[in-house]
């Protein structure tokens, strides 16, 4: 039976290979079609990325290491019928050993331009899935908790004493992913 996580609760893993799903509906009747984007930063020792190969998004979607892969990019929020939106494949067993934590971040692209922010968003989660039997392990639901935030760290798999643990974060932000990329990558962006 899966578990329904509070903000900041924290529970073991236990797992090799899951899936992160990610998922929202954008509230009738709010104009512009909601594009949110899942994205992961694969963090080190001192809170920044290793590489920019690290951060993985719909426009890099695959870590180096072979650890993790991005599904691709659902630009509307309509694709998944009641599922989950954006998914990030994961493979706990091949992530870099310089990486000591994966963040789930989700941005709302051209929110400034379309005046658009988690007000206007409905059902968002986010959910560990076991690869092996598709069961649902943990979700973490966003609940009413934000209003005017337009990226929000959903939450994070990290290593503690040898074992991955998955938190609930539920930190809201009224940035974009730029801000996200100047707060973990010190390096050059490469475009």
């Amino acid at each position: 039976m899966a578990i329904n996580l509070q903000k900041g609760q924290r529970i073991d893993i236990g797992l090799s290979s899951i899936s992160v799903g990610l998922g929202w509906e954008p509230n009738e009747g709010t104009g512009a079609a909601f594009d949110l984007d899942a994205s992961a930063f694969m963090i080190d020792d001192n809170r920044s990325i290793p590489e920019e190969r690290y951060f993985v998004f719909y426009g890099n979607t695959d870590s180096p290491d072979g650890a993790l892969h991005h599904t691709g990019d659902d630009p509307t929020g309509g694709n998944s019928d009641g599922g989950d939106d954006e998914t990030i494949n994961v493979d706990l067993a091949k992530v870099d050993p310089r990486v000591k934590e994966i963040l789930f971040v989700v941005t709302i692209h051209d929110a400034i331009a379309r005046r658009q922010n988690y007000g206007q968003v409905r059902d968002s989660y986010i959910r560990i899935v076991d690869n092996a039997t598709s069961q649902e392990i943990a979700k973490y639901e966003l609940g009413e908790d934000f209003s005017i935030e337009t990226g929000v760290e959903f939450g994070r798999l990290y290593i503690k004493d040898g074992q991955w643990k998955f938190e609930a974060s539920g930190k809201g932000y009224k940035e974009d992913l730029a801000f996200f990329l100047s707060k973990y990558f010190k390096g050059q962006i490469i475009k």
